[in-house]
């Protein structure tokens, strides 16, 4: 017994040795190779790795991660045979590649394998992963618009609600880091008439042709100097398999109807796109009245002027664009694009207005008014990008830009007054207001051409240098003709009194170096940028003098990153930004259409300045996101709006023999403002499980803005937030409830209200490949109308004026998506960024006013 017991553990001990040396005598060979982006062409930082036989794929031999720069470099101690290697991460489709293990190589190398945007589901198998929708970068942060559900429904207007760092107020004007002078770029690319006027475009565009959009919250010496609050980036879809796709949109709501196409196609070297969108809207009417009462310091002859009055607008909106690349060989790309987008619109409003004595019992005159007319703008541009690539290192190139732009603007519009009464013991009163019947015809169009040319290269593995220069030419034009008729009568003649006239010149040199050091996980990007601008100012019509201009400035930037583990990122910044005067606000023509409200450009305005510091932390988890900025910003000489009441009895003359009468409130601009703003903004994304998603996007900001010569300051707290839900429901249908709003925001004279707003959308896709899909959607459905409060104050007057606008929303899209392909227009890494004029209503910048890039 004891002998078999011996034999039993000798053979036991026999076998383990055997094996040991078997194992340890195994193979061992290394597979190596980096993951990258296929959109920002960076490393894609911790995928997922798994090895596996051939045979047996759905048993791991070994399982890893890819590095921080996405690098990875394995030991497997395996035998030699056929092997598969699957890369996945959250958001992106899983790379699936074949290699072979022979024993006379031990080491594979995968080269570079390319990830991208994961858009397909795999047949029976249902996708249920959250993909992340927003990315951090060291002065940028993108969020996702084609992963989240919404989009299949609403505007870009209302997808930028959800954007960290974007706020949208109740009457629907944009900010961007807490300032509504921000630039809005496509494909990278400037888009000036977006920028002018992002309320109109930005709610006419469907967000379902957007892929994401970025917040460049630092720009660098690359980009033009322009844009207090940074840039927005909208980057549109372009992305299926080789061969062709096309989808077809359409939608109904309680405001109007709409349509489009999208469609790609690539054979060889050539991709082309096009898109175009089709909007018609009908809005319900519009109501605003304002009250202003106007004294003087003894308290004596109070008066109180009363106005009210309704707008209807019915309109089209298109746009469309055409792009193509071509890829001579492999480090040679040529890339064009054409593109459009516009409005035709007509408006019909009337009200009425009269002037109070102290009593409320006797009046001074009354009025109706009765108005029509139609406008229309439009932006044309055509760009062409060369981009030369090094043979000896791919990210050295050079890239050769030409664009032309033009943005011609109309207005037709016809008063007519009614109902005329005044005090009989005063008619005098009633001859100064000078109220003729009119038509006004205006036309303004900017038309630019830009040659620009960039160099970037890298030095050793951790340095990058970029550097270029520009030239714009830009002509401004503004026509407006006036004609009047004496009451009563449509006999309207020429008005050159009234009228106003002139071209604005520019002739824009910059140039700019860069520099970006990434060491481990730190990043340091300082900047300096030249910009110069000569200027002439020529007036046909019109109350001005010939001028011209030659000023400079040096824009210095600088941005820090570094990341604190795999899920967390550490920025700051310093940026100095320029804002210059738009076309509007130079404009000096006299606009008295109101004669009790009368506006008028400065031509003489200087550019702003504007330093801002900004520190933000960053965490972003498959399962919590959250990002939190610091932000703090002042300047000294601030373009500000300033009304005045005109009090002497005469009236008051103006040049080019204009009057503004006794009681008119007269506005117009001035470098008078002096700023200084902290704020904090915040995002929280919880994904909640794999079919919840719970969001809230906010800020909160204290605001102190003086203007010294004016004798005026005004100061006080903001705070803003936006949330939602997004649920999956059983039979594969999406649930988003959404809902914001803000408390009242200050300006220079005055406080504007708060708002709030709630939304609810239903959406579901069918067929193989949600090929198909349905939306239904409502906003506010509880309230027609909302009304939205303001007021500003003077030294001898108060005016407050309240707006009521249709509010209530709802409606349904479909959309149908034929073919399939998997290739994007190529895009030139540089192209031409023209951003440097001054917003004006809501948003960014206007093509007038005349600055360096």
């Amino acid at each position: 017994m004891k002998h078999r017991l011996l034999l039993l553990l000798l053979f036991v001990f026999a076998t383990s040795v055997m094996g040991w040396a078997q194992k340890s005598t195994a193979p061992s060979y290394t597979v190596k190779g980096v993951l990258i982006d296929s959109l920002t062409q960076e490393g894609e930082p911790y995928a997922t790795i798994k090895i596996a036989k051939k045979n047996a794929p759905d048993k791991a031999v070994k399982m890893a991660v890819t590095g921080a720069n996405g690098k990875f470099q394995e030991k497997l101690n395996v035998a030699a045979g056929n092997y598969i290697i699957t890369i996945s991460s959250i958001g992106k489709a899983p790379i699936v590649k074949e290699f072979t293990l022979k024993p006379s190589a031990k080491e594979v190398d995968l080269g570079t394998m390319i990830s991208s945007e994961a858009n397909n589901v795999l047949k029976g198998v249902e996708v249920v992963a959250q993909k992340p929708l927003v990315k951090v970068d060291v002065d940028k942060i993108e969020y996702n618009i084609e992963d989240d559900p919404d989009s299949k429904s609403n505007s870009i207007l209302e997808m930028l609600r959800k954007v960290p760092l974007v706020t949208v107020d109740g009457e629907d004007n944009v900010q961007v880091n807490g300032s509504s002078s921000f630039k809005i770029h496509v494909n990278g690319k400037p888009n000036n008439m977006m920028s002018n006027n992002p309320k109109e475009v930005l709610k006419s565009m469907p967000a379902n042709t957007i892929k994401y959009i970025e917040v460049i919250t630092s720009p660098g010496a690359k980009y033009d100097a322009e844009g207090i609050g940074g840039i927005l980036n909208i980057v549109t879809v372009g992305s299926g398999f080789e061969g062709y796709t096309a989808t077809f949109r359409g939608n109904a709501n309680n405001n109007g109807v709409g349509a489009g196409t999208y469609a790609m196609v690539k054979q060889g070297k050539l991709t082309v796109s096009a898109n175009y969108n089709y909007n018609y809207n009908n809005s319900p009417r519009s109501y605003s009245d304002s009250y202003r009462e106007s004294y003087n310091p003894s308290g004596e002859n109070e008066k109180f002027l009363e106005s009210a009055s309704s707008s209807k607008s019915k309109g089209n909106f298109q746009y469309g664009n055409l792009e193509a690349s071509y890829e001579i060989d492999t480090l040679r790309l040529l890339t064009v694009a054409f593109g459009m987008y516009g409005n035709n619109g007509k408006d019909d409003s009337g009200g009425n207005t009269i002037l109070h004595g102290a009593d409320f019992q006797d009046f001074a005159y009354r009025y109706r008014t009765d108005n029509h007319g139609k406008d229309s703008w439009y932006s044309i541009n055509g760009n062409i990008d060369y981009q030369r690539t090094s043979r000896k290192n791919k990210e050295r190139m050079i890239t050769f830009s030409y664009k032309i732009n033009s943005q011609p603007q109309t207005s037709d519009l016809y008063n007519t007054y009614l109902d005329i009464e005044f005090d009989e013991n005063k008619p005098e009163v009633i001859d100064r207001l000078k109220l003729k019947n009119f038509h006004s015809d205006g036309k303004t169009n900017t038309m630019e051409q830009t040659f620009q040319v960039d160099y970037t290269t890298p030095i050793g593995k951790l340095h990058t240098v970029e550097t270029g220069a520009k030239y714009i030419f830009r002509r401004n034009s503004s026509d407006n003709r006036l004609y009047d008729a004496p009451r009563g009568s449509e006999d309207y003649t020429y008005n050159e009194d009234r009228s106003s006239e002139y071209r604005h010149l520019n002739h824009i040199i910059s140039a700019y170096a860069g520099y970006t050091l990434k060491y481990k996980d730190f990043t340091f990007k300082p900047g300096l940028r030249y910009e110069q601008t000569i200027q002439e100012v020529k007036y046909l019509v019109g109350p001005g003098e010939n001028f011209s201009s030659d000023f400079s400035d040096l824009v210095p930037s600088v941005s820090l990153g570094i990341k604190l583990g795999k899920t967390q990122n550490l920025r700051g910044g310093y940026n100095m930004r320029i804002w210059r005067p738009g076309i509007w606000n130079l404009n000096p023509y006299f606009d008295n259409q109101n004669p009790m409200f009368i506006n008028q450009g400065n031509p003489n305005l200087k550019s702003e300045k504007s330093h801002s510091f900004d520190l933000s932390y960053s965490s972003f988890t498959a399962k919590f996101n959250i990002n939190l900025s610091l932000r703090h910003s002042f300047n000294n000489n601030g373009i500000e709006r300033v009304s005045r009441l005109i009090d002497a009895e005469e009236g008051e003359n103006f040049e080019g023999g204009h009057h503004a009468p006794k009681d008119a409130l007269y506005s117009t601009y001035d470098n008078i403002g002096k700023s200084r703003e902290t704020g904090l903004n915040f995002y929280l994304n919880w994904n909640a499980s794999p079919k919840t998603r719970i969001y809230i996007n906010g800020r909160g900001n204290y605001s102190d803005l003086k203007s010294p010569s004016q004798e005026l300051h005004n100061y006080g707290w903001n705070a803003s937030a936006y949330g939602g839900i997004q649920q999956t429901l059983p039979a594969k249908i999406r649930l988003s409830l959404n809902g914001g709003g803000s408390t009242p925001r200050i300006s220079l004279q005055g406080r504007s209200s708060g708002y709030n707003y709630y939304s609810l959308g239903l959406s579901r896709s069918f067929m193989k490949e949600e090929r198909l899909s349905l939306n239904v959607y409502c906003s506010n459905f509880f309230e027609k109308y909302r009304t939205y409060n303001s007021h500003i104050e003077g030294a001898n007057f108060i005016s407050r004026s309240s707006g009521k606008y249709p509010s209530r929303y709802y409606g349904f899209s479909i959309s149908y998506r034929l073919g399939e392909l998997k290739a994007s227009v190529k895009k030139a890494a540089r192209s031409i960024d023209n951003d440097d004029v001054k917003g004006g209503g809501g948003g960014g910048g206007n093509t007038g006013g005349g600055g360096a890039q």
